[in-house]
Order: structure tokens, then C-alpha cells, then sequence
């Protein structure tokens, strides 16, 4: 007999599986698979049950990308519910990217509601309103804080507790008024259960045009911000609109697909291309060779997004040509050291960015991945009075910088480093992955994905294996998993290694579903680095 040294189990499903970052927010989508819903409306549910379970990382007040495959058009499609920058907003205020991280003058405009309600109204088979219940219960009756949420909610305490006027209601929702909270403690969060019953009754409208919606540009607009009812409406009419067809690229036998610029997703497209021509299997698995490769085609691919990024459809194309990732293959063979931002434009870091994805498949065949965020550590540390709703700060991540070619304005689309993807195989879907972690989400996925393709592990063991996090200049932060003898070849191979931990969740908290279409067996991987689980039903 096989030990398990330690390992979770793979685990199997015909029916269904939901990999989510909450063991509750996981059973809460294998419940809507139970009760006949399907892929649509359990990721519905899991991303509710996260705003309420997760709300350091989640709000229906936060943004994010779905990509899907529909089993019933045999095809992926993506939705963008990432609304545009505020019409009202000051940008000329503003020179730092560091003005921007708490307060309602971050706020952008909401989309994950209105993305969650048109996955359900488009291919779910569930009214909305069911899909929200677990997240009711829960923010009604309560639940116990995990070790991760404990960990977030006491290290955004201190930071906070600098912006008074955001501390003490945020304290008073998030704790028991003391800014900490421990392992086991019950979470009780009636104002937003009462905000999820209304949206349940009166559906999406309740934020994008009614009494919710009001609230909330109220307060913001009292508070410096810049979201208007406007902007809200605007976001709600367009979601329809906003299905897309997927940016695509071969790796190996796989076809990987991932939502269109302006979504950010296409560096690790790119990155991928360029890793296709290097026999990375025969390498020896974390060793010096194998990470040396991939770590320097990740950073030329992040420089090509930062200098064409949201690039237009046919200069997308020249970027994933034969001819130009030869170039770049090239560059990664001549071994001189690779210096270069990974983040925006001027090389500033980027920070943490408090994101969660979810894959979740079904019996029918859908497979959907869902990457949401609210931005910083709960968002822009802005809770709407009496709605328990806490909201975004993306425009943390517009681009102020007075001199950048990128620099944000009143409504221009807003570009996100998320990277949820759905993979086929000879025409049939195989594989969703996605993971949070800011821009390192283009770089972790990348090594997921090579440890599953070209090393074989079963998906949870290739979210196991150890990562690398890439900063500006030639930083990374590796895992300390990963041998010192390799560690110190990478530092003379011209990285500059910065030691980690063994775990960490900076280098993502990634969660998958795999599927074989002879069988219709699938089996979800969830991340060990947060709190991540799979359910399967």
C-alpha cells in the first residue's frame, strides 16, 4: 500500500465537484449541484457564500472574469464584470499609486453582482434567489473563523486602525469591537443577511438602480468617492454585452483559454507559448533547470504585458506569433541574467491583491472558473451604514502615474491580472484553474500548469508543489520547499533570491477542476496555503 505522507486525497465525482478557498463556500455550490442546479448556479452560490465566510478577499460589491465552458453550445466563453473606471473620477488628483489603497476615493464600480447574476440568468437552471441561500444562513446564524481568516482579519487590523473613520465600523462588523478576532470564534453578520435576503427578493436591480444602490453611492459620494448611480446602472445594462470569445494558446496537447484584453490573463498565454518550445519534462522536477526556464519566460512575458498592455485583437496576435515568441525563446536560452517590472508600468509593486477563484464542474459537462476580488485586504476598508457590504478599492489598481502611457481616465476599461481558465483537450474541456494573488496569478498559474502538463502530478498534488513569486527588478520569493542547492543556483543564474516559507500564500491559493471525457470523472484540487477545500456530490 501507497503511504499518503501527508497528502489530502484525490477525490472523484461523475455528478460534481466544487473547489472553492472555504470549506463552506465549497458545500454551499455541491448543495445547488444536489438540488439539480448545474455548474452556473453553484458557482453562484460559492462566490455569495465567500463575500460572507471570506470577506477579506470577497464582496458582491468587488469585481472579477469568469470563463466557462457550456456544454449544451460545445464552446468556452468568457464574461467581464469588471466595470469601467467611475465617470466622475478625479484622476488628476492623484500621482501615487499608494493615494489610492483605502477610502471611498478607491472605490470602484461594483461588478460582481451583476456578473453572478448573469451567469445564473444566462445558463443557470436555478432561480437567483436560491442560489443565495447558504450565504444567508450562514451571515444569519453565523460561523466559526478559520485559521486564515484569523490571520487576515488581525493583520489588517493595525493598518486600518490608522484611517479612524474606516476602523471603528469595520471593527464592529469584522469583530467584537476589538479589532481581533481568534480561531473559532463566531462570525455573525446579520446586516449583510439581511442585504442578501432583499437582493434574493427584489434580485441585482436592489444595488444597480435601487435602495442598496442609493446606500451606497450616498455614502460614497459623502465619504470622497466617485461612484455615481450612473456608473451603477451603466455596469448592470452592460453585462449582457460583455460575454466574449476567449484568448487562446497551445501548450502541449492542451488548448488554454482565458477572458480577452483588457483582462491582463494574456502574459500567462504568452508565457506558455514561450515555454512550448523547451522539453521541460525531461528536466528534473524543481531543479535548476526546470525553474530557471520557466522563471525567465515569466518575466519577459510580464514585460511584454506591462509595455502593450490591453493590447488591441491583432496586435494580441503578433504578441503570440511564431515569430515573436521565437525571439523571446531565444532570449530565455542565452542565459544572461533577466532584469525587468513585473507589475505596472514604472516597476512600483503592486501589493497584495485580496482575490479569490473557484472552479466548480458538473454532470452535464459544464465547467466554470470564476476569479473575484475586492481589491487590498477588505477592499477599500468603506462598509456601507446597515448593509453589512463592504467595498472595493480598484482603483488601486488603475494606473495613476502622471507620466505613464497607461494613465487611467474617467472610464476607460480597467485592466485586471486575473486569469481564470478553462483548458481542452481535441475539442473537449479538460482542465479549469485559477488562483488569486495579484499580478503573481500570471506567474503561478504558468507553474501549476507545467507541474500537471510536463511532470505528470495529479492536479492536487501540482497545486502542492512549491512556487515562485516574482517581483520587479530580478526578485523572487521561492518557497523554501525547494532544495538550497537549487536556490543558490538560481541566485547565480542572476536572480535575486529572496527566501520565503515553506507555504505561503503570496504565491496564490489556487483551485482546480479536472475532467476525462471518456469517463466524465472529475476530480478538484484545492489549495493547502489558504483555506481551500473540494466537494464533491
Amino acid at each position: 500500500m501507497t503511504a499518503m505522507n501527508g497528502t489530502r486525497p484525490t477525490i472523484y465525482s461523475r455528478h460534481g465537484v466544487v473547489a472553492a478557498a472555504h470549506p463552506l463556500a465549497a458545500a454551499a455550490g455541491a448543495k445547488m449541484l444536489a438540488r439539480s442546479g448545474n455548474a452556473f448556479d453553484a458557482v453562484v452560490a460559492v462566490a455569495a457564500t465567500l463575500n460572507v465566510v471570506e470577506p477579506f478577499m470577497s464582496s458582491l460589491a468587488g469585481m472579477g472574469l469568469a470563463t466557462c465552458w457550456i456544454a449544451k453550445e460545445n464552446r468556452v466563453r468568457t464574461l467581464n464584470f469588471v466595470p469601467p473606471i467611475p465617470t466622475n473620477f478625479p484622476y488628476q488628483n492623484f500621482s501615487k499609486r499608494d493615494e489610492m489603497q483605502r477610502g471611498a476615493h478607491a472605490v470602484g464600480t461594483p461588478g460582481n453582482l451583476a456578473g453572478w447574476a448573469e451567469l445564473n440568468k444566462r445558463y443557470g437552471t436555478l432561480p437567483f434567489g436560491d442560489c443565495l441561500e447558504p450565504a444567508i444562513a450562514i451571515a444569519r446564524d453565523g460561523y466559526a473563523i478559520t485559521e486564515f481568516g484569523a490571520y487576515e482579519t488581525n493583520a489588517t487590523s493595525p493598518e486600518l486602525a490608522a484611517h479612524p473613520a474606516l476602523y471603528a465600523p469595520w471593527s464592529r462588523n469584522y469583530t467584537d469591537g476589538s479589532g481581533k478576532v481568534r480561531l473559532g470564534w463566531l462570525s455573525q453578520q446579520p446586516d449583510l443577511a439581511r442585504t442578501y435576503a432583499a437582493i434574493a427578493k427584489h434580485g441585482p436591480r436592489h444595488l444597480y438602480g435601487g435602495a442598496l444602490g442609493h446606500a451606497l453611492v450616498d455614502h460614497v459620494a459623502a465619504s470622497g468617492g466617485s461612484v455615481c448611480m450612473a456608473d451603477l446602472e451603466r455596469a448592470f445594462a452592460s453585462i449582457p454585452e460583455n460575454w466574449r470569445e476567449p484568448a487562446t494558446a497551445s501548450y502541449r496537447d492542451l488548448q488554454v483559454n482565458l477572458p480577452p484584453p483588457p483582462c491582463e490573463g494574456f502574459q500567462m498565454l504568452l508565457a506558455l507559448r514561450i515555454l512550448d518550445g523547451f522539453e521541460l519534462g525531461g528536466m528534473p522536477n524543481n531543479g535548476i533547470d526546470h525553474l530557471d526556464t520557466v522563471l525567465r519566460a515569466i518575466r519577459l512575458a510580464a514585460g511584454e504585458r506591462i509595455t502593450h498592455n490591453n493590447p488591441e485583437p491583432s496586435k494580441l496576435a503578433e504578441l503570440l506569433s511564431d515569430a515573436h515568441v521565437a525571439k523571446l525563446r531565444a532570449r530565455v536560452r542565452d542565459g544572461a541574467a533577466i532584469e525587468g517590472p513585473t507589475e505596472q508600468w514604472v516597476g512600483m509593486p503592486a501589493g497584495e491583491h485580496h482575490t479569490t477563484s473557484m472552479s466548480v464542474g458538473d454532470a452535464e459537462g459544464n465547467l466554470v472558473c470564476l476569479t473575484n476580488s475586492i481589491g487590498s485586504p477588505f477592499g477599500s476598508g468603506v462598509i456601507v451604514p446597515g448593509t453589512g457590504v463592504t467595498l472595493n478599492n480598484f482603483l488601486y489598481w488603475a494606473d495613476v502615474q502622471p507620466h505613464s502611457p497607461h494613465r487611467s481616465k474617467p472610464g476607460d476599461a480597467l485592466p485586471m491580472c486575473m486569469a481564470p481558465t478553462i483548458s481542452t483537450r481535441h475539442g473537449q474541456p479538460v482542465l479549469a484553474l485559477g488562483t488569486p494573488g495579484s499580478y503573481g496569478i500570471l506567474q503561478t498559474q504558468v507553474q501549476a500548469l507545467v507541474q500537471h502538463v510536463d511532470f505528470g502530478h495529479p492536479l492536487q498534488q501540482a497545486i502542492e508543489q512549491p512556487r515562485v513569486r516574482l517581483f520587479d527588478g530580478r526578485q523572487i520569493e521561492p518557497e523554501t520547499r525547494i532544495a538550497p542547492a537549487v536556490l543558490a543556483a538560481l541566485a547565480a543564474r542572476g536572480h535575486d533570491v529572496v527566501a520565503s516559507q515553506d507555504w505561503t500564500w503570496r504565491v496564490g491559493g489556487m483551485h482546480g477542476v479536472s475532467r476525462d471525457p471518456a469517463t466524465g470523472l472529475m476530480t478538484g484540487g484545492c489549495d493547502p496555503r489558504r483555506d481551500g477545500y473540494v466537494v464533491p456530490i
